[in-house]
């Protein structure tokens, strides 16, 4: 009997099947290795020509539906080695005419050991360069363009949800822009650490039963294919530990916490419209009915999408503490999960933030006038007046402003003129730093 026949029964069975990129990585190893295999001697060229033509086909998705076993699995990930040895094998002895056996054959030099911890690496990497990255970059692009497209558009700042100085809408979507800008350095650098990999490690990391030259020849073949820059890992390392997976994954959760964030404020830019702050419009999400019994009534739909995608995320990511924690002496034991985890976390993240830069983002109209008179009815600006008339007096305003005065007509009780009280009241200085109004005498 077949291993992957056999595993089922000792396996979960959940439904829960590894990712496309998963799948395609393992193929890209496997043929990598068979490639190097062949060159070195240790394979008929027929064998390791069918070997990697199967290989191909696992990569180009020929063969999903025979990649049955589940993600929760035996830990190294046996599992899913030996459900693409064994695909490989069957469809390579197809169409080469040979007996070509799974393991003597299609594993030849390797491990399931340093094999799965390898293709979880290169399907991370090459899923965060072709997904993510791309999506914090037209993230980064657009705030950037809308930031400057707004930055004289004033409104009330907000501080514990209760009203603060003045700010521009610019200056708020600069502050998200420098934070995805700050991610996208951030997962630049942590890929260069994912990228190291303990192919040719074999069972324990030694390297037994491996050409000496496995790991770096192998490791030229993957860079062949992808030039994603891939090299060599201190095995013993790489094979024991996670923490390089970890450190990926922790990122992704930033960059969900801070998209969580950002949806969290447009979603409450977005309320009402008339019984609440109404400060933006979102004419995208009014392109499907947001309720089916109330009528006429627009939801923040794909703000919150990006929500619930940010909190997947998260917990995927605490997940993922717990699997790389799992495993003792010279193997890790999570290796399957974090994998599966962090492919997921990658497509769920460059999901979210591409539709949130396209449609909520790009196509958000600001209600200027109402920011404006928000600003300009805002108690904090007694914050401008306190250098002039001195805390105490100004906390006299604030309490002449809560019993219903406005500002202006505070200042006239207290004998500032119409000019000055313009001069004090200018919003448009107001969102800049220094001292505006100074205390004479």
């Amino acid at each position: 009997m077949k291993y992957t026949e056999a595993a089922p029964r000792l396996f979960m069975n959940t439904g829960t099947k590894f990712p496309r990129k998963i799948i395609w990585s393992m193929g890209l190893v496997k043929l990598a290795c068979a490639r190097v295999n062949t060159s070195l001697g240790y394979l008929d060229k027929e064998i390791g020509d069918a070997i990697e033509k199967a290989s191909w086909e696992v990569m180009d998705g020929l063969h999903d539906s025979k990649v049955i076993l589940d993600v929760f699995q035996t830990g190294s990930g046996t599992g899913l080695n030996m459900n693409i040895n064994e695909i490989i094998a069957e469809r390579a002895s197809e169409l080469s005419g040979k007996k070509i056996h799974p393991n003597d054959h299609v594993n030849l030099g390797q491990s399931s050991n340093d094999t799965v911890p390898t293709a979880i690496r290169v399907a991370a990497v090459a899923n965060a360069v072709e997904k993510v990255v791309p999506a914090l970059e037209n993230m980064v692009s657009v705030l950037n363009r809308k930031s400057e497209e707004y930055n004289n558009v004033i409104k009330s700042g907000r501080t514990h949800l209760r009203d603060a100085l003045p700010i521009t809408l610019g200056q708020e979507l600069s502050a998200y822009h420098d934070a995805f800008s700050h991610e996208i350095e951030e997962i630049r650098s942590i890929l260069e650490y994912v990228k190291e990999l303990p192919i040719g490690g074999s069972a324990v990391g030694t390297g037994l039963n491996a050409d000496p030259r496995f790991q770096e020849m192998v490791i030229q073949e993957i860079n062949k294919i992808t030039a994603y820059g891939f090299k060599p890992a201190n095995k013993f390392r790489a094979m024991r530990f996670l923490t390089d997976l970890l450190l990926l994954s922790g990122n992704i959760r930033n960059i969900a916490v801070e998209l969580y964030r950002v949806g969290q404020d447009f979603r409450l830019m977005f309320s009402g419209p008339f019984t609440s702050i109404g400060e933006i419009d979102l004419p995208t999400q009014e392109e499907i009915a947001g309720s089916s019994i109330m009528p006429g009534k627009t939801n923040p739909v794909t703000v919150e999408a990006s929500l619930l995608v940010s909190a997947q995320v998260v917990g995927l990511d605490h997940a993922n503490q717990f699997a790389s924690m799992l495993g003792e002496f010279e193997l890790a034991m999570g290796v399957p999960l974090i994998g599966y985890n962090i492919v997921t976390e990658e497509d769920l993240i460059s999901e979210a933030l591409n539709k949130f830069s396209n449609l909520v983002i790009e196509g958000m109209k600001p209600n200027v006038e109402k920011m404006r008179k928000y600003a300009e009815s805002s108690p904090s600006l007694i914050t401008v007046i306190s250098p002039v008339v001195g805390y105490d007096k100004a906390s006299q305003i604030g309490k002449m402003l809560n019993k219903g005065m406005s500002i202006r007509e505070a200042l006239k009780e207290l004998g500032f003129s119409d000019n000055d009280i313009n001069k004090i009241l200018k919003l448009d200085e107001l969102v800049k730093p220094g001292i505006h109004a100074k205390k004479e005498g």
